[in-house]
C-alpha cells in the first residue's frame, strides 16, 4: 500500500512569512490521519485573484486569506456563508468542483478562545472592538451571537465603523444587543472585553486607545502574537487589564477551517500549548 498523495493547502496574503498556520494545520492533520499539506503563499497587492486561481488550476483544494484580501474573497465564491456574507469578508475558500465555497471562521475563533481558553463568558460584558477591517468584519457577528450586553465598533475612519455596524443592525437587534459606533479618541470607558482588531499592532504603531477604556480586571486581546503583540499586551498588564495575545484565536479559527475543508474537527488545545512552547523555544 502506498500513502495517499495529500490535499494541497495555502495561507495567502501580504505579509505572510510570520504566519504560524502551517504548524497548526500539520499539527491537526497528524491528530486526526488527514492527508494535508500544508504552506505559505505570498501574493503581491494587486495580485489577489491570479494567486488563487492558478493555486486552484494547480490542484490546490483551498485556502486561507488573511491580510489585505480578506473583502475580496468572497467574490470568488459561488457559495458564500452568511456570516461571511453578512462581514463581508472571508478568510477561507474551498475549492469544490460544483463552485468555489467561502467561510469566516475568524469570529467563531475569538468567541471560543474567549470563552473556553480564557473562560470569560461574554454574555452580558461591555464590549469594545477597535479596527472596522477584514478582521474585525469576521469578528462582530459571532460576538454578537455571544451576546454581550452592548458592543462598541470604534476605527480611525469613523465611516467604516458605521458601515459595519449598519450591516450588523438587525442580528444585533436580534440578539437584545445595544450596537453603537464611538469616534477613536474618545471611544467610552471601563469596558470589560477590549478586542484590538486594528493594524497598530502589525504595523507597530501605539495603541490607538486610552487606557481609560480598560475596566478593573478586563480582558485585553490583541488579535495579533509574537513581538508584534507585545506592546499591547504591556499596555494592558500596566493598566491592570489581563492581557492575551492572538495564538488561541489562530488555533481556534484554523480547526474550523479545517472542518470547513475535511469533515473533521481537530482538538485545539494541545495544538496551542505546542503553539506556545514553540514559540518561546530558544
Amino acid at each position: 500500500m502506498t500513502a495517499a498523495t495529500p490535499d494541497r493547502y495555502v495561507v495567502l496574503g501580504n505579509p505572510v512569512a510570520h504566519s504560524q498556520s502551517p504548524f497548526i494545520h500539520a499539527e491537526f492533520a497528524r491528530q486526526t490521519g488527514e492527508a494535508v499539506e500544508y504552506g505559505r503563499l505570498l501574493c503581491a497587492p494587486d495580485g489577489f485573484e491570479a494567486a488563487v486561481r492558478e493555486f486552484a488550476a494547480g490542484g490546490g483544494r483551498g485556502c486561507n486569506v488573511t491580510v489585505p484580501f480578506k473583502f475580496e474573497a468572497p467574490k470568488l465564491a459561488a457559495r458564500v456563508s452568511r456570516r461571511a456574507r453578512i462581514a463581508g469578508a472571508a478568510n477561507v475558500l474551498r475549492f469544490d468542483a460544483g463552485g468555489w465555497a467561502a467561510d469566516n471562521t475568524d469570529g467563531v475563533g475569538l468567541v471560543r478562545d474567549i470563552e473556553v481558553n480564557a473562560a470569560r463568558p461574554l454574555a452580558g460584558q461591555r464590549v469594545l472592538l477597535i479596527g472596522a477591517g477584514g478582521a474585525a468584519a469576521g469578528a462582530l457577528g459571532p460576538l454578537i451571537e455571544a451576546r454581550p450586553a452592548s458592543l462598541t465598533l470604534t476605527n480611525r475612519t469613523p465611516a467604516k465603523a458605521d458601515a459595519l455596524a449598519a450591516r450588523h443592525a438587525a442580528p444585533a437587534d436580534r440578539q437584545g444587543v445595544r450596537l453603537s459606533t464611538q469616534p477613536l479618541g474618545e471611544p467610552g470607558r471601563d469596558y470589560d472585553i477590549v478586542v484590538n482588531a486594528s493594524a497598530s499592532s502589525l504595523q507597530v504603531a501605539p495603541v490607538p486607545v486610552p487606557a481609560s477604556v480598560l475596566a478593573p480586571g478586563a480582558l485585553a486581546v490583541d488579535l495579533m502574537y509574537g513581538a508584534a503583540a507585545e506592546p499591547f499586551l504591556a499596555w494592558a498588564r500596566a493598566a491592570g487589564a489581563r492581557p492575551r495575545d492572538g495564538l488561541g484565536m489562530l488555533v481556534e479559527q484554523a480547526a474550523e477551517a479545517f472542518f470547513f475543508w475535511r469533515g473533521v474537527r481537530p482538538e485545539t488545545a494541545p495544538v496551542l500549548q505546542a503553539l506556545r512552547a514553540r514559540l518561546v523555544a530558544p
